[in-house]
């Protein structure tokens, strides 16, 4: 097999465990301060709490989404929503509670979703967080929303965005968006681009929310905010592709984009991707001993020094389990995941004027959208897009380099017979937000200034890159936040792949690294390897 690419199918994986964020919502944010007499505390409820408390009956529809939109206006000094839907959401409500009295509940059964604001919702402004979009009124909804929908969820709003999702900030400059706000320390990232997403998350707006992942779009702001967030796998297209949006996203690049998804807990993921797909949930356990994780040294070099001592931790606490940790490293993994992300530097040429015209947006275009940004990190960014600085390399990237760093990993994986990859799913915690530029400069361990967008994605674009699917779950929280919190989480999850040849479901229990009675299984089916994160949050009450 020539490529990790030609052997991608789907990956299916589901986890059983509690809450990362449950233990520390923050105080300013908390249900419990101030609820309406006819609000409910949410603040423990998982999606399948939800689920079954309308399913038998505790609690109505209209209810639970009129508590979940309190919520949300309560958390408004966070940015996280572009735009709430109500009446939309009430409406919806009322429809699947008279479906229940007549006996014909949904899957879902009105759980509450939130939907990055580049992801089509017919009838309602698009707008990727972008001035010349605000009449972007796609006349279909994107197919992976559209399925959740027809299953019971109800969107409650459009959640904020770095600007064109080109950022992972969310420091977004245009006037009817604003920066999103980390909800542990209102003055540092939320991380990006689908910070709004992840902040409705992990204030328990609600459990699951849909944003879109290029090169670490849903995972970096999970790690930021104590969420969990998928990137599904995304091959080299059609079948290996295990989600499909094609001109229902605004684009950056069709070949990499994806619908990813935050959750509260990897059990909301499983929820929502076995909606998705199709595909039933697994459930059965088996055991992490012997499990092979390989902890390539390039993914695990100059990190910051608290978010090191967070993420070692976890990797030992797995290691005590039984797992074992492979160290063999896969050289200039980075540098040529670096390399090939510039395809989103030349896609936008044509991926844009396919999606104006797929969603009948008339007089706008390229162009016009550029004169519109706002927020300076992303104009210099669509500026050398419009310069086609990287046009004469694309097809190098394209059809020489991408394959290649695919048979980088499958060399890896076929050398060390490891199931997964184990990394830190960003290299330095969250970092306060440039009010000027969006995405400045940041500095790791006192060290000289680096591009910030650069920084985070470092560990997140090689996989993203190849097409491979990621797993961010929290592992802990830095020495710094420790201080100011209840009590430090840490959570991880891996996922295992199996070979082209095995059809069969491989299933992995595993116990958490906090509490002896939460648990998590992650599996696979049809798929040679998967790379995996590992998220240490920084969080805290107060700037």
């Amino acid at each position: 097999m020539s490529t990790i690419g030609q052997v991608i199918f789907w990956l299916y994986f589901t986890c059983l465990l509690e809450s990362a964020f449950g233990y520390d919502v923050p105080a300013s944010y908390h249900p419990n301060h101030t609820i309406p007499s006819h609000a409910i505390d949410l603040s423990t409820w998982s999606a399948d709490d939800t689920i079954a408390a309308i399913r038998r009956g505790s609690i109505t529809v209209r209810h639970y989404i009129t508590s979940v939109l309190d919520h949300a206006q309560r958390i408004s000094p966070l940015n996280a929503f572009i735009t709430l839907l109500p009446d939309e959401a009430l409406r919806a409500a009322d429809a699947i509670d008279h479906a229940i009295t007549r006996g014909h509940s949904p899957p879902l059964a009105g759980l509450a979703i939130v939907v990055k604001d580049s992801i089509n919702l017919a009838g309602y402004p698009t707008t990727a967080g972008t001035a010349a979009l605000l009449h972007n009124r796609p006349p279909s909804t994107a197919p992976t929303l559209q399925r959740l929908i027809a299953a019971g969820a109800i969107v409650i709003g459009q959640t904020n965005m770095h600007e064109l999702a080109w950022g992972i900030t969310s420091t977004n400059l245009q006037p009817f968006a604003g920066p999103v706000h980390n909800p542990y320390a209102f003055q540092k990232i939320p991380g990006g681009s689908s910070g709004g997403t992840a902040v409705a998350v992990a204030t328990r707006v609600v459990t699951c929310g849909l944003g879109t992942d290029t090169g670490g779009s849903s995972r970096i702001p999970a790690a930021l905010t104590g969420t969990v967030g998928y990137h599904p796998s995304v091959g080299n297209g059609g079948p290996e592709r295990r989600y499909h949006d094609e001109d229902a996203i605004v684009p950056l690049s069709p070949m990499l984009d994806t619908v990813g998804l935050v959750c509260l807990d990897v059990e909301g993921i499983a929820l929502l991707d076995s909606i998705i797909t199709g595909r039933p949930r697994v459930t059965r356990p088996a055991k992490l001993r012997g499990l092979r994780l390989g902890v390539p040294p390039v993914l695990w070099s100059n990190l910051d020094v608290e978010l090191e001592r967070v993420v070692l931790g976890a990797a030992r606490k797995l290691s005590d389990r039984g797992a074992v940790l492979v160290r063999d490293d896969i050289p200039n993994l980075t540098t040529i995941g670096r390399f090939v992300q510039l395809i989103t530097y030349h896609d936008p040429l044509t991926a844009f004027p396919a999606y104006l015209r797929a969603n009948g947006v008339a007089g706008v275009d390229l162009r016009s959208i550029v004169a519109g940004i706002a927020s300076p990190d992303v104009r210099t960014a669509f500026e050398m897009i419009l310069s086609d600085v990287y046009g004469p390399q694309y097809p190098y990237i394209v059809t020489v380099l991408r394959p290649f760093l695919q048979q980088l990993y499958a060399d890896y994986f076929s050398r060390t017979g490891v199931d997964a990859i184990l990394f830190p799913t960003t290299i330095l915690p969250a970092v306060r937000i440039d009010y000027v530029n969006g995405s400045g400069n940041v500095s790791i361990n006192g060290g000289p200034p680096v591009d910030t967008d650069a920084a985070f994605e470092r560990n997140t674009d090689p996989g993203a890159s190849a097409g491979l699917p990621g797993l961010s779950i929290p592992a802990g929280m830095t020495a710094s936040v420790c201080r100011s919190v209840l009590r430090s989480t840490g959570l991880l999850a891996v996922m295992r792949g199996c070979s082209l040849s095995d059809l069969r479901l491989r299933k992995f229990w595993a116990r958490s690294l906090l509490r002896k009675d939460t648990r998590y299984l992650f599996s696979c089916a049809s798929f040679r390897r998967a790379t995996l994160t590992l998220s240490p949050s920084t969080r805290r009450y107060n700037n």
